[in-house]
């Protein structure tokens, strides 16, 4: 079994204070595809638990911005940075890495590839939203260059959109927000429909509503579950094929959270 384990962190060093190195002790991924880590190379090496880790990180060009990572235990054959856009906004927002799965007897070798994404949050009918949808386009580039490639690929994170009514608690009110645009779930039909992806937290989860994966730290929105679905572990057809659990580890309580996200873990049977 391959456990692969994503989650935005919002600020790797303030998630450990806040107890995510009880989580990943518990849970032993033997993938580790982090957001918003906010910190440098050596910062986020310290925070991970001991062991072997192969490492990828990418980390925004604006200090204390963004940043994703992969950490794994399966060695990595290649890392790539970055899609290079050009745009400082796009830095610390994508990093893929090819992992080299364990041999079977008698069978040719095999690899997997991973990727971390951190896609904007933008605000509707504000410039932030233009770049937002510029970086999809790259984004939904990339993915049909992966897809097209056929063999294994996951593509997780936090993508900051919902896709269906069912991905939010509050969708009749938030019509008109980002996050939830016509546009914007647009490219989501597009990587499920067009391209092939497979969206694991619904397809092993269940129809809904949720389970959701972010909450506001205000109000009551985690105590009444008012969250959304904008965490998302995304298998080509083959890789699907092999994914027999996924899981949100939505905190037992507001007080045990480590992240205003919640980690959205995949089992793999390889």
């Amino acid at each position: 079994m391959l456990t692969i384990a994503s989650v935005n962190v919002n600020g790797i060093r303030a998630a450990y204070k806040r107890g995510m190195g009880a989580w990943l002790a518990q849970r032993t991924p033997d993938v580790l595809l982090l957001q918003e880590v906010r910190a440098s190379d050596e910062i986020l090496a310290d925070h991970l638990p001991p062991g072997d880790w192969h490492l990828a990180h990418e980390a925004s060009e604006t200090a204390g911005r963004a940043g994703v990572a992969i950490a794994s235990r399966l060695p990595m054959t290649a890392v790539r940075i970055g899609l290079r856009t050009g745009v400082t906004s796009d830095s610390g927002r994508w990093v893929e890495a090819d992992l080299a799965l364990p041999a079977h007897e008698g069978a040719p070798a095999r690899s997997i590839t991973v990727v971390s994404t951190y896609l904007h949050s933008a605000t509707a009918g504000q410039p932030s939203m233009d770049e937002k949808y510029a970086s999809l386009d790259h984004v939904t580039s990339r993915m049909a260059d992966l897809a097209e490639g056929g063999g294994y690929a996951v593509v997780a994170g936090d993508v900051n959109i919902a896709h269906r009514e069912v991905d939010l608690k509050n969708w009749k009110g938030n019509l008109r927000h980002a996050g939830f645009l016509p546009r914007e779930r647009a490219y989501l039909d597009r990587w499920f429909d067009d391209l092939g992806w497979h969206d694991l937290g619904r397809e092993l989860g269940g129809e809904g509503p949720g389970p959701y994966t972010w909450w506001s730290w205000r109000g009551q929105a985690f105590d009444n579950d008012s969250g959304w679905r904008i965490d998302y572990q995304l298998a080509t057809p083959d890789l699907a094929d092999a994914a027999v659990r996924a899981t949100v580890d939505r905190a037992a309580t507001y007080a045990e959270r480590f992240s205003d996200h919640a980690p959205v873990v995949v089992e793999f049977d390889l």
